[in-house]
């Protein structure tokens, strides 16, 4: 199983809120995942990114692989 760790939508229309999720692959963005390990809010001023570093570095370690935008907010 190939997993991910990547953003899952959780806001509303114009108000987006995202979880930080680890999931399969080859799920839906919206879809099902294995741990939840944090979240991410765009919209306040500054961004709030809050997330469980030690869960990161676990998943990073067994080979999932980290989105884009999810490596970008972590650093």
């Amino acid at each position: 199983m190939a997993t991910v760790v990547r953003l899952t939508k959780i806001g509303r229309k114009k108000r987006p809120f995202y979880r930080i999720v680890v999931t399969d692959s080859r799920k839906r963005r919206d879809g099902g995942y294995i741990e939840s390990i944090g979240y991410y809010d765009p919209m306040t001023n500054p961004e709030v990114v809050k997330f469980d570093a030690e869960r990161l570095e676990y998943w990073k370690s067994v080979g999932a692989k980290l989105s884009e935008r999810v490596e970008r907010i972590t650093k």
